[in-house]
Order: structure tokens, then sequence, then C-alpha cells
């Protein structure tokens, strides 16, 4: 036995400081062996703070979301409980690799929602954890096909997503706003004009080791955030309208036992029902024609549709449960996995979605404002609830500001650092932070800012060997552009 191991709780409670001290030195060591070893990453930092301000820290700034949880933590303590290995944390998913799967075949209904996640949320279940994780990446594909085909349309036949290769994307989905911006406007600024993006993908599992794994295979939808000028438009209409449209796409009756109609945010409507043009599909009839005819495609099989979205993503992965849950007969087990998503319609919406049979898992930072709107007084949350805490990571600032406490990373990261409420964060989280690094600068921690920012001037001066494929440019910090 070690004589760490051997030493009692007793003995541990009298050092604190030391062993903050020393695992500090043992992370920012693991940082110099990174930066010699793989090369600087790309780092966006906001400047240092100044020593004089330092009495003010706790102090919420403008724009930056206040504490209604109470107080945060101290630096030390995420300091104390930061990962062991910062090296391993830090490097990219490519090459730190997938973490490691267990097999989920007997266990994949209960991960799926089939019991609501009782028992498997607080504390996280290890495999439902990794789920999670692993459907918030196929999330950030449909980001990734967006930004590289901006002006995609459902004409383009060369649309590509790349997602895990144990999936295989069968079709790009589009959605089109409803608002029309005056002729001058859209002449002046095509982009914002826009009518019609690309908002994500449907894919199906095909690598037969993964199927094993799972135990089924798995059908996802997997759709991005607000890109747009003309999606942030339909955001903000948050009036209510009927849950209902006419032919094929009638959902039942539309309304509940008491003969209530289920009622959703109109701009939400919008996006999902919307043709791009006479002769083009919706999103709704888009989705629901895709998975039907996966479903015939693989009959016989034991299937699962698993719908995942970001912020107006996870908004749009609600209707779509919706509608596939009541609109497809017997339709194979519907769960969604949402993260940071608003509310999208009132109580007899979403209890309606709840009697349909579809599961739904909202992951949400207790900081993150989206999902508290629209207000409840109009509108209801759906399904159960995994509430995160961006003040319980050892990376992350108390005062990470808005855009922070909403990113997709900073979820996943969450995610994968989440033990339960009282816990801390988790000591061996493998997830890699370099893009909390490079999308976030400012919102990390300024002990390992400083130590990044360092190992990159070393870098440059010659100290260490880097890869010729390493990024060096110009970084802004406390207000002066330098080359770094």
């Amino acid at each position: 036995m070690s004589t760490a191991a051997a030493a009692s709780p007793a003995t541990s409670l009298l050092r604190p400081a030391t062993l903050t001290t020393t695992n500090n030195r043992v992370h920012l060591n693991n940082l110099e062996h990174l930066f010699r070893n793989r090369g600087s990453a790309t780092i966006e930092t906001a400047p240092p703070p100044q020593p004089a301000a330092k009495k003010q820290a706790t102090a919420a700034p403008l724009l930056r979301l206040p504490s209604f949880l109470g107080r945060g933590r101290s630096d030390e303590h995420h300091q104390n409980v930061s990962p062991r290995r910062l090296e391993r944390v830090l490097l990219p998913a490519a090459a730190d690799g997938p973490s490691p799967r267990g097999n989920i075949a007997a266990t994949w209904r209960d991960l799926h929602g089939e019991g609501q996640w009782r028992g498997l949320l607080d504390p996280l279940h290890p495999d439902l954890r990794r789920e999670i994780v692993r459907y918030g990446e196929f999330v950030d594909a449909a980001y990734s096909a967006f930004l590289s085909h901006p002006d995609a349309s459902p004409a383009d036949s060369a649309v590509t997503v790349n997602t895990t290769s144990t999936y295989r994307v069968t079709a790009p989905l589009f959605a089109t706003s409803s608002v029309t911006l005056p002729s001058w406007v859209a002449s002046a600024s095509p982009c914002a004009a826009q009518r019609t993006s690309l908002v994500g993908y449907v894919a199906v599992c095909e690598s037969p080791s993964e199927l094993r794994r799972m135990g089924r295979r798995d059908i996802v939808v997997a759709l991005r955030g607000t890109c747009t000028v003309l999606e942030w438009a339909e955001n903000i209409r948050a009036d209510l309208v009927p849950a209902v449209a006419a032919g094929e796409n009638t959902i039942a009756s539309g309304q509940n036992a008491g003969g209530t109609t289920p009622k959703v945010e109109c701009g939400f409507w919008n996006l999902y029902k919307t043709r791009a043009g006479a002769a083009a599909a919706s999103l709704s009839e888009s989705v629901v024609s895709e998975i039907r005819r996966l479903i015939a495609k693989y009959d016989g099989e034991e299937l699962s549709i698993t719908i995942t979205g970001h912020s107006l993503g996870a908004a749009l992965a609600i209707l779509i449960a919706d509608e596939l849950s009541a609109g497809i007969p017997n339709p194979p087990p519907i769960a969604v996995f949402s993260f940071g998503g608003p509310r999208v319609g009132d109580v007899a919406f979403a209890e309606r979605v709840e009697r349909g049979g579809a599961r739904v898992l909202r992951v949400v930072n207790a900081h993150d404002v989206v999902p508290r709107f629209p207000p409840r007084r109009s509108y209801a949350d759906v399904g159960s609830e995994l509430r995160l805490d961006s003040r319980a990571s050892p990376y992350l600032r108390p005062d990470a500001d808005v855009a922070c406490c909403h990113d997709l990373e900073a979820y996943i990261h969450l995610v994968d650092g989440f033990l339960g409420s009282h816990c801390p964060f988790r000591a061996n989280a493998k997830r890699s932070i370099l893009r909390l690094l490079q999308n976030q600068g400012g919102n990390v921690k300024q002990l390992y800012i400083r130590k990044a920012l360092d190992m990159r001037a070393r870098l440059d001066a010659g100290d260490m060997s880097v890869s010729s494929a390493s990024p060096l440019g110009r970084r802004r910090r406390a207000g002066v552009e330098v080359t770094a």
C-alpha cells in the first residue's frame, strides 16, 4: 500500500494547502509535457486580471450571469480536485482516442430512457455519461457541417457531414424560416436574408462491432443551434400556436383528453414546418420521410431512434420526437438528449409528448439563461432533467460569461466531469478541454491560461521541439497584438 493510501483522513485534512500546491505543480508540469510533445494550441484569452482588481474578483461584471444557486467554490478547491493528468485531458479527441466503451446491450433500454432515467442521473451512471457525451459529439458534427456549408441548399448534392466512422449519414436536414426580409436588405446582405440552412442530419449505425456493443441499430437525428439571422428572428417569436398541421403530418386528433389543443412557440414551429419552396420539403417532412424509410429498410431488427440537439436544435428535437411518436405506427423506442434547450410548448404539449412515449432528457447548466426561456407562466418543461453547474469545473472561471455557460463544448465538458450534485468534478475525466482553451479561453482559469501562453512563448523561442503542423499565429493579449 502506498504512503498516500495509508494516510488517515484526519492526517489528510491537516495539509490541504500542501496537497493543492502539489497537485497544481503536477498539472502544470503535465501541461508543459503536452506542449513539448504535441506542439502549441491555438488559444484566445482575455487580458489577465490586474493586481489592483483582486479584491473585486467575486463581483459579477455586466453581462455575466449572476449566481442564483449560492456562492461558487474557491479556485483552490477546484484546483485540488482537478484531473490528475492534465496532459491527457488537454489532448485533442483524435490524439486522446475515445473513452472506454462498455457493452450496453443488456441495459440500452434503461440508458435510452425506458424508465425515465430513474436512479441513473444523480449520481450519473458511467455508461449514461458516455452516451450523453457521444450524442453531444453528434451535435458538434452538425455545427461543423453548417460552418463548412453555410450557403448549402436542399438542391445541393455535395453536402458532407463528418461524424463517427461507426455511423453513416443518410440525409442532410434543412430548416426554413418563415420570415422574409425586405428586398433592399436581401440585396445588401444575401447571407442575412438566407431563409433555408443546413440544420442537421440523419445517421444510422452500420458498424457490426458497435451494433453488438449497443444491442440494437441506432438511428440518430442531430440538430445544431441558432446560426443565422433569420433563425434568431424566429427565436424571439414567443407567442404560442397550435401544434397541429394539415395532411399527412397531422398528429392524431391534436387534442388532449380534456379537449385542450397543445401549443408550441411560434418561431420553432415555423422553422419546423415551413417549406423552402413549392417543390421542397419542410424539416418536418424531410425527417419523418427519412425515418420511415430507414425503419422499413431495417424491418425486423432491433431499432432505436435518438434525437439530439443544442439550443434551437434541442427545441426542434422535441418537435420531431412528438411527431414521430404519433405519426409512425409502432415506432421504435424514441429518446431525446437535449443540451441547453429552451422551453418549447405549454403544459398540454408537454403532457402529449410524455403520453406519446418519447423520452426526453434535458441537460441543463444551472448558469445558462436559455433553458429558463420562455417563462414558465405560459410554457412547461418536458421530460427529465440532468442539472449541471459550470462552477463545478476546475478549469472554468466562476464568473464564466453567458456565451460560455451556453456553449456546447462547455456542456460536454461538464457532463464528462459530473459525478453527482454533491460530488467534486470527476478526477479521471478523459474529455479533451483543448476546445475550451480555443473557443472559451477568456473563461478558462488563469492558472492554465498563463502556463499555456508561457509554453507558446518558449516554443516560439525554440526552447522546445514543435511539430511543423502546429499553428503559430498572432494573439491579442492585454489589448496589445503580439506575435506568439
